[in-house]
């Protein structure tokens, strides 16, 4: 391989990966938002989130399921906020989002945390978000994504 195309692959490499880290913070504004069109927008049409917070709720699955998602937690804590710590690209098709969570439950009013950590491993396909991990234990998804600390 030539110097040329192995700096051009690298370039492309570069610029998927940044706008992977686009998609990702435009997905978590969708939620913050709770812009319930938004967040499908940025995914697969078959894309799955599998929140191990809720594990025995199973898999959210295609728009529908982000729909349901959007639903779960409006239900459950109408105040819940992400805010970002740090994207970290991994590759071309991967982002791992480090974040804190806010959230009280709409029964109690009572704050079920905040500043909870979080971190989500992105999993991507032609730019959209394929599918998504979600861990409360750190350790775990830098395991899952293949890192550690």
């Amino acid at each position: 391989m030539g110097v040329r195309r192995a700096l051009l692959l690298r370039d492309t490499a570069r610029v998927m990966s940044q706008e992977n880290v686009e998609v990702v913070e435009r997905a978590v504004a969708a939620v913050n938002d709770r812009d319930i069109d938004g967040y499908p927008a940025c995914c697969t049409a078959d894309v799955r989130m599998e929140n191990a917070n809720v594990a025995m709720e199973g898999a959210y699955e295609g728009a529908d399921g982000i729909r349901r998602f959007f639903a779960d937690v409006l239900d459950t804590a109408p105040d819940f906020r992400i805010t970002i710590e740090r994207l970290e690209s991994i590759g071309t098709d991967r982002v791992l989002r480090f974040m804190r969570l806010n959230l009280s439950g709409r029964a109690s009013g009572i704050s079920l945390g905040s500043d909870i950590p979080s971190t989500n491993l992105y999993d991507f396909t032609d730019g959209k978000i394929k599918s998504v991990r979600i861990f409360l234990d750190r350790t775990e998804a830098l395991e899952a994504a293949g890192l550690s600390e």
